[in-house]
């Protein structure tokens, strides 16, 4: 088809220009380029006999989007090995040992010559996709070799181009998906509105793997000893911006406990954080070292996270949280705090985010433009008991309310891969 074609090119242009930003040192790029050269070699070290479950994410958002699946098929499906790729460095680096499947790769380009290669090597009795990260070539020479595919945790909007008119052509390869499940009402009407009936209403996986964090919590001695029975205010994934505002509250709340967790944690970032911030602050590996002196935090109120891995299990400590990037292109997921029943407020860009639109309608989580906005939440939050309470049962409650996605797309599969025994 003609439009593929033009697709087609176009992927190889992406893929050549990804390539010349490498040569001149972007780290993403070259990360990007050399991970895929090095797999090539993969293919032929594979077992005929291996049965394969395909899962493909794009990036850490997405995988922690799968992982639930993920886990259940590791536990489930132990004949078969399960493959998982991913589209971003971002995510590739940190999960490429991830002990619950057999192989992390990064998705070859998708155009023909490496989807071939691809396919016929590892023959996946199953290929899953999530929320949006999906590729137009890979989903027809799924389509044409009859392995079935679905997506989940998938979340459609009236403004994707798959919905405007010149989106057509591209929308007919939702209907190369065995099944969609989707996280609310407003996805599958708009798929059914042009016909693509394949779809089930089922929620977000991510709900189920937060309450599982939750109910299997981790603890962290020093930074229980550094909070020291103070209110304790945790900004996830922050931005710049965002810390503009904490250091508002820092002068207007001077006996709170600030855990600061910023988006990047490379040196440089973590001391442009401590010297704009109004109070002495300690980092995470200072507090852990072996040698760390205790009396230093009896002179601070600050802890600047500057590890990965650890946040999700930290927003058990908070009485209030604050989630990065509401004023940048989107904020950072609010629901691993949510689950704790913590009281959250972020900037003003969170529209794309249907359980931020949710909690913000039900009064469990706040949203600011300003520095007044701000403060004024976070002085209510701190001094009417019952304005918060409220809040807190009501980010909670919505948890429970919507785990189960991951059990229902699990029947689906069960059923399915017994049609190819």
């Amino acid at each position: 088809m003609l439009i593929r074609f033009f697709y087609t090119i176009g992927i190889y242009i992406y893929g050549f220009i990804i390539n010349v930003v490498a040569i001149f040192g972007h780290k993403k790029a070259k990360l990007w380029t050399k991970g895929r050269k090095v797999q090539k070699d993969i293919y032929a070290k594979l077992s005929p006999s291996d049965r394969w479950i395909w899962i493909h994410v794009s990036s850490l958002g997405e995988f922690e989007q799968a992982r639930p699946v993920i886990d259940q098929l590791h536990i489930k499906y132990s004949n078969h090995k399960i493959l998982l790729t991913f589209f971003s460095p971002s995510g590739y680096e940190i999960r490429k040992d991830y002990p619950n499947v057999d192989m992390v790769l990064y998705l070859p380009l998708d155009v023909p010559k490496n989807i071939k290669r691809f396919i016929s090597a590892f023959l996946p009795e199953l290929a899953i996709f999530v929320k949006y990260d999906f590729w137009f070539n890979y989903l027809y020479y799924l389509k044409k070799n009859h392995i079935p595919t679905i997506l989940i945790s998938a979340n459609f909007r009236p403004n994707q181009y798959f919905f405007k008119w010149y989106g057509m052509y591209m929308r007919r390869y939702l209907k190369y998906f065995d099944h969609i499940f989707v996280q609310n009402n407003i996805s599958k009407f708009l798929l059914e509105k042009y016909l693509i009936l394949n779809v089930t209403v089922c929620g977000d996986t991510r709900f189920d793997r937060v309450y599982e964090i939750a109910n299997n919590p981790v603890c962290f001695p020093q930074i229980e000893n550094f909070i020291n029975n103070r209110f304790v205010y945790i900004a996830g994934s922050s931005w710049e911006e965002d810390e503009k505002y904490i250091t508002q509250a820092l002068k207007k709340f001077p006996d709170w406990c600030y855990i600061i967790a910023p988006h990047e944690v490379h040196i440089e970032r973590i001391n442009n954080l401590k010297k704009n911030l109004p109070s002495n602050a300690i980092t995470y590996s200072e507090l852990t070292a072996p040698n760390f002196d205790i009396s230093k935090t009896l002179n601070s109120n600050v802890l600047i996270i500057d590890t990965i891995g650890i946040l999700s299990n930290l927003y058990r400590y908070a009485d209030i949280v604050h989630i990065g990037n509401g004023f940048g292109k989107g904020i950072h997921n609010i629901l691993e705090a949510a689950v704790y029943g913590k009281p959250i407020i972020f900037g003003p860009n969170y529209k794309k985010f249907q359980e931020a639109i949710d909690l913000v309608n039900l009064h469990g989580a706040f949203s600011f433009n300003n520095i007044n906005q701000y403060l004024d939440i976070l002085s209510n939050l701190y001094n009417d008991k019952s304005f918060y309470n409220t809040a807190s049962e009501v980010c909670k409650n919505y948890i429970k309310s919507n785990v189960g996605a991951t059990n229902i797309i699990l029947k689906y599969i069960d059923d399915k891969l017994k049609e190819t025994w």
